[in-house]
Protein backbone atom coordinates (compact mmCIF):
# COMPACT_ATOMS: atom_id res chain seq x y z
CA UNK A 1 0.00 0.00 0.00
CA UNK A 2 1.35 3.33 -0.90
CA UNK A 3 1.23 6.72 0.55
CA UNK A 4 -1.54 7.61 -1.60
CA UNK A 5 -3.48 4.87 -0.70
CA UNK A 6 -2.97 5.38 2.89
CA UNK A 7 -4.24 8.78 2.77
CA UNK A 8 -7.66 7.48 1.06
CA UNK A 9 -7.93 4.92 3.78
CA UNK A 10 -7.84 7.53 6.07
CA UNK A 11 -10.06 9.75 4.55
CA UNK A 12 -12.87 6.72 4.05
CA UNK A 13 -12.22 6.06 8.00
CA UNK A 14 -12.27 9.43 9.57
CA UNK A 15 -15.53 9.58 11.05
CA UNK A 16 -15.54 5.92 12.18
CA UNK A 17 -12.91 6.24 15.31
CA UNK A 18 -10.59 3.79 13.60
CA UNK A 19 -8.05 6.28 12.66
CA UNK A 20 -7.66 7.69 16.69
CA UNK A 21 -7.32 3.65 17.74
CA UNK A 22 -4.78 3.28 15.41
CA UNK A 23 -2.40 6.62 16.34
CA UNK A 24 -2.64 5.58 19.45
CA UNK A 25 -1.27 2.11 18.91
CA UNK A 26 1.80 3.78 16.65
CA UNK A 27 2.26 6.50 19.35
CA UNK A 28 2.75 3.46 22.18
CA UNK A 29 5.47 2.15 19.15
CA UNK A 30 7.82 4.90 19.58
CA UNK A 31 7.75 4.41 23.30
CA UNK A 32 10.35 2.26 22.81
CA UNK A 33 13.77 3.16 24.10
CA UNK A 34 16.27 1.58 21.60
CA UNK A 35 16.50 0.16 18.28
CA UNK A 36 16.03 -2.97 18.40
CA UNK A 37 13.80 -2.88 21.21
CA UNK A 38 10.76 -3.14 19.32
CA UNK A 39 9.79 -7.11 19.13
CA UNK A 40 7.43 -8.29 16.58
CA UNK A 41 6.03 -11.59 16.67
CA UNK A 42 3.38 -13.60 14.72
CA UNK A 43 1.53 -16.54 15.01
CA UNK A 44 3.67 -20.04 13.93
CA UNK A 45 1.26 -19.89 10.54
CA UNK A 46 1.57 -16.21 9.77
CA UNK A 47 4.58 -13.97 10.92
CA UNK A 48 4.32 -10.27 10.45
CA UNK A 49 6.78 -9.78 7.48
CA UNK A 50 5.16 -7.28 5.83
CA UNK A 51 4.57 -5.15 9.14
CA UNK A 52 8.02 -5.44 9.92
CA UNK A 53 9.07 -4.01 6.71
CA UNK A 54 6.71 -0.78 6.57
CA UNK A 55 8.00 -0.14 10.42
CA UNK A 56 11.86 -0.31 8.68
CA UNK A 57 10.90 2.35 6.54
CA UNK A 58 8.90 3.99 8.88
CA UNK A 59 11.97 4.29 11.23
CA UNK A 60 14.32 4.97 8.48
CA UNK A 61 12.31 7.62 7.14
CA UNK A 62 11.23 9.53 10.50
CA UNK A 63 14.89 9.33 12.02
CA UNK A 64 12.96 7.67 15.01
CA UNK A 65 15.74 4.56 15.28
CA UNK A 66 13.35 3.10 18.36
CA UNK A 67 10.84 2.29 15.50
CA UNK A 68 13.60 -0.41 13.42
CA UNK A 69 11.66 -3.44 14.67
CA UNK A 70 13.09 -7.28 15.31
CA UNK A 71 11.29 -9.79 13.97
CA UNK A 72 10.99 -12.77 16.28
CA UNK A 73 10.24 -16.22 14.64
CA UNK A 74 8.90 -19.47 15.39
CA UNK A 75 11.01 -21.40 13.37
CA UNK A 76 14.46 -19.43 12.07
CA UNK A 77 16.41 -21.29 9.53
CA UNK A 78 20.16 -21.42 10.87
CA UNK A 79 21.61 -20.20 7.26
CA UNK A 80 19.75 -17.35 7.40
CA UNK A 81 20.70 -13.71 7.17
CA UNK A 82 21.38 -12.44 11.02
CA UNK A 83 18.32 -10.14 11.52
CA UNK A 84 16.07 -13.26 10.20
CA UNK A 85 17.27 -16.03 12.28
CA UNK A 86 15.90 -14.10 15.72
CA UNK A 87 14.13 -16.72 17.02
CA UNK A 88 11.60 -16.73 20.42
CA UNK A 89 13.87 -17.54 22.63
CA UNK A 90 15.04 -13.41 22.66
CA UNK A 91 11.71 -12.81 24.49
CA UNK A 92 13.71 -14.46 27.59
CA UNK A 93 15.32 -11.63 27.67
CA UNK A 94 12.91 -8.75 26.94
CA UNK A 95 13.23 -6.00 29.78
CA UNK A 96 11.63 -2.95 30.82
CA UNK A 97 11.59 0.19 28.04
CA UNK A 98 11.46 -2.87 25.40
CA UNK A 99 8.29 -3.16 23.21
CA UNK A 100 6.75 -6.61 22.13
CA UNK A 101 3.94 -5.94 19.27
CA UNK A 102 1.97 -9.16 18.73
CA UNK A 103 0.58 -9.35 15.21
CA UNK A 104 -2.00 -12.04 15.36
CA UNK A 105 -5.25 -12.38 13.42
CA UNK A 106 -5.93 -15.50 14.02
CA UNK A 107 -6.22 -16.63 17.89
CA UNK A 108 -2.33 -16.77 19.40
CA UNK A 109 -1.68 -20.38 20.44
CA UNK A 110 -0.92 -21.04 24.03
CA UNK A 111 2.83 -21.16 23.83
CA UNK A 112 3.16 -17.49 22.37
CA UNK A 113 0.72 -16.13 25.18
CA UNK A 114 2.66 -17.64 27.81
CA UNK A 115 6.01 -15.99 26.50
CA UNK A 116 3.77 -12.67 26.02
CA UNK A 117 3.41 -13.00 29.70
CA UNK A 118 6.71 -13.73 30.76
CA UNK A 119 7.76 -11.16 28.97
CA UNK A 120 5.10 -8.36 30.72
CA UNK A 121 6.54 -9.94 33.98
CA UNK A 122 10.06 -9.08 32.70
CA UNK A 123 8.95 -5.13 32.14
CA UNK A 124 8.36 -5.04 28.51
CA UNK A 125 5.14 -3.04 27.06
CA UNK A 126 2.87 -5.81 25.36
CA UNK A 127 1.28 -4.26 22.51
CA UNK A 128 -1.31 -6.28 19.99
CA UNK A 129 -2.94 -5.71 16.87
CA UNK A 130 -5.52 -8.94 17.24
CA UNK A 131 -8.72 -10.48 15.39
CA UNK A 132 -10.30 -10.19 18.37
CA UNK A 133 -8.29 -12.32 20.97
CA UNK A 134 -9.36 -11.70 24.38
CA UNK A 135 -6.82 -13.90 26.28
CA UNK A 136 -4.37 -12.18 23.77
CA UNK A 137 -6.26 -9.06 25.00
CA UNK A 138 -5.90 -9.18 28.36
CA UNK A 139 -2.11 -9.49 28.76
CA UNK A 140 -1.68 -6.43 26.30
CA UNK A 141 -0.97 -2.75 27.85
CA UNK A 142 -2.47 -1.37 24.91
CA UNK A 143 -4.61 -3.54 22.05
CA UNK A 144 -6.35 -2.86 18.85
CA UNK A 145 -8.64 -5.41 17.68
CA UNK A 146 -9.64 -5.77 13.96
CA UNK A 147 -12.86 -8.28 13.93
CA UNK A 148 -13.34 -10.38 10.75
CA UNK A 149 -16.43 -8.51 9.41
CA UNK A 150 -17.05 -6.90 6.14
CA UNK A 151 -16.64 -3.34 7.69
CA UNK A 152 -14.12 -0.23 6.26
CA UNK A 153 -10.96 -1.92 7.81
CA UNK A 154 -8.87 -4.91 7.17
CA UNK A 155 -6.28 -6.47 9.38
CA UNK A 156 -3.96 -5.65 6.45
CA UNK A 157 -5.30 -1.78 6.33
CA UNK A 158 -4.43 -1.74 10.22
CA UNK A 159 -1.12 -2.73 9.81
CA UNK A 160 -0.20 -0.15 7.55
CA UNK A 161 -2.46 2.94 9.34
CA UNK A 162 -0.67 1.76 12.91
CA UNK A 163 2.78 1.74 10.85
CA UNK A 164 2.37 5.08 9.15
CA UNK A 165 1.09 6.62 12.84
CA UNK A 166 4.08 5.23 14.20
CA UNK A 167 6.44 7.19 11.92
CA UNK A 168 4.34 10.61 11.65
CA UNK A 169 6.71 12.83 14.13
CA UNK A 170 4.21 16.12 12.42
CA UNK A 171 2.10 14.51 15.64
CA UNK A 172 4.30 15.03 18.33
CA UNK A 173 3.44 16.89 21.30
CA UNK A 174 5.50 19.38 22.91
CA UNK A 175 7.04 16.96 25.49
CA UNK A 176 7.94 14.07 22.85
CA UNK A 177 9.66 16.64 20.94
CA UNK A 178 11.51 18.17 23.80
CA UNK A 179 12.54 14.25 24.71
CA UNK A 180 13.33 13.59 20.87
CA UNK A 181 16.18 16.86 21.37
CA UNK A 182 17.83 15.43 24.53
CA UNK A 183 17.86 12.08 23.10
CA UNK A 184 19.72 13.94 20.11
CA UNK A 185 21.87 16.08 22.28
CA UNK A 186 22.65 13.07 24.37
CA UNK A 187 23.49 10.74 22.26
CA UNK A 188 22.60 7.04 21.94
CA UNK A 189 21.55 5.20 25.17
CA UNK A 190 23.88 2.79 25.96
CA UNK A 191 23.36 -0.32 27.87
CA UNK A 192 25.57 -1.26 31.18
Amino acid sequence: MDADSVSLLREVLASTGWLERTRELGRALRATRSPGGLLLVGTPDDEPWHLTAHLSDEARLSGLSQLTPTLLRWSPPANAPAHLRVGLNRLRDARRGETLFVVAEEQAPVPLLERVDDARRTGATILALDGGDPSLESLAHDALAVPRLDGPLSFDGAQHLVSSAAGDIRRLGLRQRLARLVDRVSGPHVSD
